[in-house]
């Protein structure tokens, strides 16, 4: 029977949860929110070729509940068949889309347990703590750098810097490359934002380029680095092909970057809407915050699964071939699982956040580093820069599943006092 109550769904003609342009300047909450209310299970038709597809549109999946369920499903629910990425070009061919596949985030069971398992190790509480100190001090670096000019572009100098550093320690980046491989994964990303186009693939080919001149070198001098471990990895008793080989490199140097770095642009951006919020930070600084964060940002705005077989959603008939895709950006606000999910609250104790993949098989393999990262940076901003204040509004990077910040002008608030650090 049709639940009478349920209001009919009015959303602005066209609407597309993976429309580039839409997240270049907001992210649509009023739009997620009524995607929850009215159809949770929705249909998102779409032109043939949009994003790389040619199947008519894809199933948008908005609540908590339902992101979870699939998450924990994947003998029904394919991250390979299509791929997790839910917009790619328009433009991309056939073949670019099949070696899209080689990248970890791509892979079922059993290959994906066992790439996974190859790096597990490196990301373990343990294996993260260890690293904490000499974070630690590049945080220090990267704030006080900052607030030796006034002002300056917060994700550039601030965000991008200590998520950059941890992924090419763990690579084994030297440090002389580790800016060229952070404006690598930038271009790799931007491919739906109009200011980088043309520059995606040419990045991707970069990156793979320099992962095999680093294998090289690891394959006779192995250090205790991702890069080592990978190179002399035994699957199955077959080593990994260049494809599998290069392909992980490219997905770590990309989510060890990009998510984090967003997740620190657009945390300081909520901290400076709900200033009582800062307030509260810079006096107590509770752990809580690095989460709360994460929720609020919400990096991944949306991945994709393929159903492997006739099946249902919350009653929904979902077809075998058809894609699903969760909408993190929506489950993270869902009003059934947090209480007044709308409000920043650094506090907010349990938080089941989806940001790191809802859970199951692709639970984000970094979230341990990313949660410290977090910790680290806020605290050196809280130390050096309390008084940082913007100077005009973000620039939003256009793309249909990640949530990014491509530049934010602020005032790091050393004006008044004319000494570069706080103390």
């Amino acid at each position: 029977m049709t639940d009478l109550h349920v209001p009919a769904l009015d959303l602005p003609k066209g609407f597309d949860v993976t429309d580039p342009k839409l997240y270049g300047e907001r992210v649509p909450f009023a739009e997620f929110a009524q995607l929850r209310r009215c159809a949770p299970v929705w249909w998102n038709e779409q032109d043939s070729g949009t994003g790389g597809f040619h199947d008519g549109g894809c199933w948008v999946v908005s609540r908590h509940a339902d992101v979870r369920d699939i998450s924990r499903r994947p003998e029904h629910f394919s991250n390979h068949v299509n791929g997790s990425i839910p917009r790619h070009q328009d433009d991309i061919s056939a073949e670019e889309l099949e070696v899209t596949k080689n990248v970890l985030i791509n892979k079922d069971a059993p290959e994906h347990t066992q790439l996974r398992k190859l790096v597990s190790r490196l990301f373990t509480p343990r294996a993260v703590e260890s690293m904490r100190a000499a974070l630690d001090e590049r945080a220090e670096l990267i704030t006080r750098t900052a607030v030796a000019n006034p002002s300056g572009d917060f994700v550039s100098e601030v965000a991008s810097e200590l998520p950059m550093q941890a992924i090419s320690e763990l690579l084994g980046v030297p440090q002389e490359a580790r800016k060229q491989l952070f404006e690598w994964s930038n271009q790799m990303t931007g491919y739906d934002d109009e200011t980088l186009e043309g520059a995606s693939r040419m990045a991707s080919a970069q990156i793979l380029g320099y992962a095999y001149q680093l294998a090289e070198a690891r394959r006779t001098e192995p250090l205790e680095d991702i890069i080592s471990t990978l190179v002399h990895a035994d699957v199955d008793g077959e080593a990994l092909t260049p494809e599998q080989f290069g392909f992980f490199v490219i997905m770590l140097a990309v989510a060890g970057n990009e998510t984090t770095r967003n997740a620190t642009t657009l945390g300081m951006m909520a901290f400076m809407e709900h200033p009582e919020q800062w307030e509260l930070y810079k006096r107590e600084r509770p752990r809580t915050a690095a989460d709360e964060i994460i929720r609020w940002a919400s990096p991944l705005t949306s991945l994709q699964r393929t159903a492997l077989v006739d099946t249902e959603i919350s009653g929904t008939a979902i077809k075998a071939g058809q894609r699903v895709v969760l909408l993190y950006g929506s489950a993270n606000f869902d009003e059934d699982v947090f209480d007044n999910p709308r409000t920043f609250d650094i506090t907010r104790d349990p938080n089941p956040h989806l940001a790191f993949g809802g859970t199951g098989p692709h639970y984000c393999i970094g979230a341990n580093l990313a949660r410290m990262e977090l910790d680290l940076i806020f605290n050196k901003i809280a130390d050096h820069m309390p008084d940082i204040s913007k100077l005009g509004d973000p620039r939003r990077l256009q793309s249909g599943w990640i949530n990014g910040v491509t530049s934010f002008e602020v005032d790091y608030g050393t004006r008044a006092s004319g000494c570069p650090v706080a103390h």
